[in-house]
């Protein structure tokens, strides 16, 4: 790989319009993975939540993780946004609800960005305990909210970078 060209992401959002998609349910896990985007994008040269145009994030509030591609797909559709970070919390219970319900989020964030071709990172915890989606939710480096919006930010750049191509099919 030494003599190969390599496409990196830079971790640089001054340019760039974030939008993070968060549930509202766990509202204490997911505000702190939130905090943790937002601070991100910020140290990334964001100017934060609330702003308008390039280096910007906004925030997007729906009720619970099966909300979250719905709105992340309009966001993207909207033409507002270069990436759009999912931020949520499922926790696994005594029933098989975690299970249909964390698998339909995944494939559904991953579906709406093949299909609008705007970056959706998967910052939706999937935990055995409350306790656990805590300690990934919390302050620092292993915050999951942090590296979601990092990931959006890289892989914008990285789309940025390469040609856009007309072909439909391999």
């Amino acid at each position: 790989m030494r003599d190969t060209p390599v496409i990196e992401g830079a971790t640089d959002a001054s340019g760039l319009r974030v939008g993070l998609v968060v549930s509202a349910y766990h509202r204490a896990v997911t505000g702190g993975l939130c905090d943790g985007a937002l601070e991100a994008l910020r140290a990334a040269g964001a100017r934060g939540a609330g702003t308008e145009g390039a280096g910007s994030a906004t925030v997007i509030e729906v009720p619970g993780a099966f909300e979250i591609p719905l709105a992340a797909r309009r966001a993207a559709e909207s033409g507002n946004f270069d990436a759009v970070v999912c931020l949520g919390c499922i926790v696994r219970g005594e029933t098989p609800h975690f299970d249909y319900l964390a698998s339909a989020v995944a494939h559904a964030i991953a579906a709406a960005s093949q299909a609008t071709g705007v970056p959706m990172t998967f910052g939706v915890l999937t935990t055995n305990t409350l306790d656990e989606a805590a300690a990934r939710a919390g302050d620092g480096p292993s915050n999951k909210g942090r590296e979601a919006a990092l990931a959006a930010v890289q892989l914008a750049n990285v789309l940025g970078s390469l040609p856009e191509s007309g072909r439909t099919g391999a």
